[in-house]
């Protein structure tokens, strides 16, 4: 269902090319932001694998049940999610996407405006890329 929405969405794909699968990952990517963003639940049931791991900025390892729960609940919201930077590496059938984003939001009574770095492993499962593995990190801004 995903990989339809998508597949219109960028139109026609050749899968056969690296620079094709690299920016369908980037739209699935990208998608992602939008379902955090939007606290999209269905659509970041299909887009995280059931077995996902991914250790956010304090440290702690959540699972897909922990990261769904947490915009169930809204625990986690958000304001605005941009990705300044973007790189996709693919292997096989696993993606490696590595990106700069500017993210406003709250966590339970916490705000913030923070610029973080995300590593992501996309693997594509059937028809469809799901993210099977990530992390997380502040990314401090230099004294001036």
């Amino acid at each position: 269902m995903l990989n339809k929405l998508l597949k219109q969405r960028a139109h026609t794909i050749d899968m056969n090319t690296m620079d094709s699968k690299k920016e369908l990952v980037l739209k699935y990517e990208n998608q992602l932001f939008d379902a955090m963003l939007n606290a999209d639940v269905e659509m970041l049931e299909q887009l995280l694998h059931e077995d996902l791991l991914f250790n956010i900025p304090g440290g702690q390892t959540i699972t897909r049940a922990m990261d769904l729960d947490a915009y169930m609940n809204q625990v986690m919201t958000w304001s605005s999610i941009y990705a300044e930077e973007q790189t996709v590496n693919i292997i096989d059938d696993n993606a490696v996407v590595v990106s700069t984003v500017k993210m406003k939001g709250k966590y339970y009574d916490h705000e913030f405006d923070q610029r973080y770095r995300f590593l992501r492993v996309w693997k594509l499962v059937g028809q469809d890329w799901q993210v099977i593995a990530g992390s997380s990190c502040e990314l401090l801004e230099p004294p001036e």
